[in-house]
């Protein structure tokens, strides 16, 4: 019996020490594990976040197409100081990829009243009246001069009516440039008609530079 116990205590140190060596390894799979699977990590975190931001900054230039039409739609007279500031106001909605303070960080926003074309008298396209751009950040497509044809996304022009439109653009830069390494010219165009009169006209004063 007791040959039995001293047999019993001699082989557990033994066991023992396997145990813990056999942990050892499992540690070492463990961090070797990590290390394989550390970057792709890193890299699914930033382009979650690097993505969330830049889908928040194209809605915030959707949003702000809208409210600027929607601004200038509101009024039956406009001037200089009524454009500028629609845009100081609508360029709001942009906080805080634009906060005001930096004026080479703001929005390209562009105001253009399309007036019905007596002569074709299409309702899927007009002639240009006026147009007022705010130079920014965002890249948009060549501006339409006066009596210019300016095509409309579908049949919402009537007889001697008009429709604003607000073209946006921004220009995005993510703040860690992770995985989006270069910029985003995120663009929106928005088109409404005035609510008070059938046509505005141009500012009085001309547009705000």
């Amino acid at each position: 019996m007791m040959r039995r116990a001293f047999h019993r205590i001699k082989i557990w140190p033994q066991f023992s020490r396997e145990t813990h060596r056999c942990v050892a390894n499992e540690d070492g799979v463990v961090a070797l594990e990590f290390a394989l699977i550390l970057p792709l990590m890193i890299t699914l975190f930033f382009g979650v976040l690097e993505t969330s931001l830049a889908l928040l900054c194209r809605a915030d230039v959707s949003i702000l197409a809208s409210t600027t039409a929607d601004l200038i739609s509101q009024a039956g007279a406009i001037n200089t100081a009524d454009v500028s500031n629609v845009y100081n106001a609508a360029s709001t909605v942009m906080y805080p990829y634009y906060d005001g303070s930096n004026p080479l960080s703001r929005p390209t926003i562009r105001l253009t009243s399309v007036i019905y074309d007596t002569v074709s008298k299409s309702t899927t396209a007009g002639k240009v009246a006026w147009t007022c751009t705010l130079s920014g950040t965002g890249t948009l497509p060549a501006a339409k001069a006066v009596n210019d044809t300016f095509p409309l996304p579908q049949a919402i022009m009537t007889s001697n009516s008009s429709v604003i439109v607000a073209e946006v653009a921004y220009g995005y830069t993510s703040p860690t440039t992770k995985i989006i390494t270069s910029g985003i010219n995120f663009t929106n165009n928005f088109y409404t008609k005035p609510r008070r009169v059938a046509q505005i006209a141009a500012p009085t004063g001309g547009c705000p530079t």
